[in-house]
């Protein structure tokens, strides 16, 4: 991997019933809205693989979203079965770390 750096969660849970929480093997810590991370799967289903346009209207997904179940995908994933029916997106630990919307990752 050379230079990159590998991103382990070191705890993954509901902090609510709207918020996910990842605590990072660095010290950082994530926090998820529901809406946010369902609005932001990128699988084949939500998102188009030639274009990268999203399949889906946002305006479409439940005010009350919230997962239902979390599952680990091997070591660098998760699965979330949404309370609106979708489980087919899978999180990888890269990509949730990209779109952690804290202010400090958001610079």
């Amino acid at each position: 991997m050379g230079n990159q750096q590998i991103l382990i969660p070191l705890e993954i849970k509901q902090a609510d019933r709207d918020t996910l929480l990842i605590r990072w093997q660095d010290g950082h810590e994530s926090k998820y809205p529901s809406g946010y991370l369902r609005e932001l799967c990128r699988c084949a289903g939500c998102v188009d693989e030639w274009s990268g346009a999203k399949r889906f209207d946002p305006s479409e997904i439940p005010a009350d979203i919230h997962p239902l179940q979390i599952q680990g995908v091997g070591r660098y994933g998760i699965r979330v079965n949404w309370s609106d029916g979708h489980n087919t997106g899978i999180y990888t630990f890269q990509y949730l770390r990209e779109i952690c919307p804290c202010a400090k990752c958001a610079r």
